[in-house]
């Protein structure tokens, strides 16, 4: 199992106030660089994310990890694996000698591209495009869809940046106080099962809870409104 330290070390440094939402999109990269870093001993940075990752390798590499967990997931979990998009279809692709802007390097890219559309179903408003990437372009939809795909994989078991772990640690807050709330009002019906997507979290987090996690965690959690809003 990866180690985790290297992603957690981020924390103080991504984890803070930004005064815009080109900060807060530096320190999303921070967090996926220490994270990519992490599982694969790369050596990108949030200032060198675009270049470190324009020949595709990486990212066709991870799809075929998130491939690989998500069966196992569904062997181990056949139940709760009916509820979630199980990707199988492996990603073809070069990996030696490909060269920045190349067409192998776009169609590593664009393969990777592919697989999040049809074995993930990540939504057009969170993709980006060959081109967005080659051309180091359009960094916020990159960014976007790399952290959902870390969500996705995330669901399988797979380690998740910073990001995505603060932000299945804040629904666990909620889900906490939902059900504390049912069981005072005396309801009998369960609350409505909540999950880490972003239909189901938009807007912010409620002010008291973040207030009490920001106390236990001693951590400053500000703008954590739903990414793709960002």
């Amino acid at each position: 199992m990866a180690d985790q330290s290297n992603i957690q070390s981020a924390a103080s440094k991504s984890i803070r106030p930004f005064k815009s939402s080109e900060e807060y999109l530096y320190a999303m990269k921070e967090d996926l660089a220490e994270w990519l870093n992490t599982l694969y001993d790369l050596d990108i940075t949030a200032d060198t994310f675009m270049e470190g990752l324009e020949t595709g390798c990486a990212l066709c590499r991870h799809a075929n990890n998130v491939n690989r967990a998500a069966l196992e997931f569904k062997t181990q979990y056949p139940d709760a694996a009916l509820s979630l998009r199980i990707p199988s279809k492996d990603v073809v692709f070069q990996s030696r000698n490909v060269i920045p802007g190349s067409f192998l390097a776009r169609d590593n890219v664009s393969n990777f591209i592919g697989w999040c559309r049809q074995e993930l179903w990540i939504k057009d408003v969170l993709m980006f495009e060959t081109n967005d990437l080659v051309e180091r372009c359009n960094e916020k939809n990159f960014v976007l869809c790399l952290l959902e795909v870390a969500r996705r994989g995330a669901k399988f078991g797979m380690l998740a940046p910073m990001l995505i772990q603060l932000e299945e640690e804040i629904e666990e807050e909620i889900r906490d106080q939902e059900n504390l709330t049912q069981e005072a009002l005396g309801e009998s019906q369960s609350p409505p099962s909540r999950t880490y997507s972003r239909k189901e979290s938009i807007g912010e987090p409620d002010p008291e809870l973040l207030a009490r996690w920001q106390q236990q965690q001693k951590r400053v959690l500000l703008d954590m409104r739903n990414l793709d809003e960002l």
